[in-house]
């Protein structure tokens, strides 16, 4: 049988846009950050196209890549744990140092086990999440200099307000790392990989991608999408349309009420079609008699309180409807489109939520 709602992915428009965002980028490398199972929309077919560079957030992400991709090069972007070290130096997972307990740990499991456990740096130059401080970082690093087993290979920074592209916080930081790298550099440091920008600071400070940064995070880019605020510089297109189907066309008369709330209320006979998509899908319970989907080509306005499983919408303007039509909630119908970016603005989010949001029973397809 047919799923009642299946995400399609466009792996050759994932493929032009990772070329495009390596070509804007050019001479830095480019890291495809796929944590959360490439944003939940199915890492090993994106993993087929993107190279062999990745980005993760915990072990068991940079586990399953490591087996997708053999020869892959895997780092963990977040933090490691005591107990998921040993693995994770076994794999070859390239680890961060947070601080210099952690870097310990590393050391001691890397001799332990024979090995040189790659690490990069992760400092904190205002994101206030995880790292070493900024003011703190030369006086670690030369610590962790010092031990066993450890294979320094980077040093790396993210940052909070990226996306707001006049906003003068981004560009003090990435002045702010520059010159710990410059005082590491002199200290003796060399690193094979020095990198601040993610998807945002590729398409507003082009600073971030400028020596002596060598290498770039992108995620969210990949999937065609923005944050909602500043600059799209990046001419990527939408990688995913998801998709369902009518359940139930009906006729109904002018004051009749639909959904949970009988928030809408009709005001002359309406055809209605009931589809086979709701919140537990990933359809946000924004879209609330605001949104639309389309059908044969046709806008058809969300009416009534999304449910969990169905949604009711306007089926007015398209003719011979029937169940099991083909419902387009992202994506491209005739001459209409819906993008994550949409929903987003719906919703008051950015795309990240949206494309993260799709559930468990959406099948997905990539082609």
């Amino acid at each position: 049988m047919k799923r009642r709602v299946w995400v399609e992915i466009d792996l050759e428009a994932l493929r032009r846009n990772y070329e495009k965002i390596a070509a804007k980028v050019k001479p830095c490398e480019v890291l495809c950050v796929l944590k959360a199972n490439a944003y939940g929309l199915g890492v090993r077919d994106y993993a087929k196209v993107l190279g062999r560079n990745f980005g993760v957030a915990e072990p068991f992400e940079a586990l399953e890549l490591k087996e997708a991709v053999p020869g892959a090069r895997v780092q963990i972007l977040s933090s490691i744990l005591p107990d998921e070290i040993d693995d994770m130096v076994a794999a070859g997972v390239v680890l961060p140092v947070i601080d210099f307990p952690t870097a310990k740990l590393i050391s001691e499991s890397a001799v332990r086990q024979h090995k040189r456990a790659k690490v990069q740096f992760k400092l904190d130059t205002g994101m206030g999440r995880l790292g070493i401080r900024a003011d703190e970082a030369l006086a670690v690093m030369r610590q962790v200099r010092k031990l066993s087993g450890l294979e320094i290979e980077g040093i790396f920074s993210h940052c909070p307000m990226a996306y707001d592209p006049e906003d003068p916080f981004t560009g003090r930081q990435i002045e702010r790392f520059k010159k710990i790298v410059a005082e590491a550099g002199k200290a003796g440091f060399s690193f094979r990989y020095v990198h601040i920008a993610a998807s945002d600071a590729i398409n507003n400070f082009p600073a971030a991608y400028k020596p002596p940064f060598n290498l770039v995070r992108t995620g969210i880019n990949l999937h065609g999408s923005f944050d909602p605020h500043g600059r799209r510089s990046l001419k990527v297109e939408p990688v995913l349309a998801l998709k369902t189907r009518v359940a139930q066309v009906r006729e109904l008369e002018a004051g009749t009420t639909l959904g949970y709330g009988r928030t809408w209320c009709l005001k002359e006979r309406t055809k209605v079609a009931t589809i086979s998509a709701g919140y537990a899908d990933g359809l946000p319970l924004a879209l609330t008699n605001k949104g639309h989907v389309l059908i044969k080509g046709k806008v058809c306005p969300v009416i009534g309180r999304i449910s969990m499983d169905y949604t009711t919408v306007d089926a007015s303007g398209v003719k011979d409807i029937a169940p099991g039509d083909e419902v387009t909630c992202l994506g491209r119908s005739g001459r209409h489109s819906v993008t994550p970016d949409d929903w987003a603005g719906l919703k008051g989010t950015h795309a990240y939520d949206i494309i993260c949001s799709l559930g468990n029973r959406v099948e997905r397809r990539a082609k």
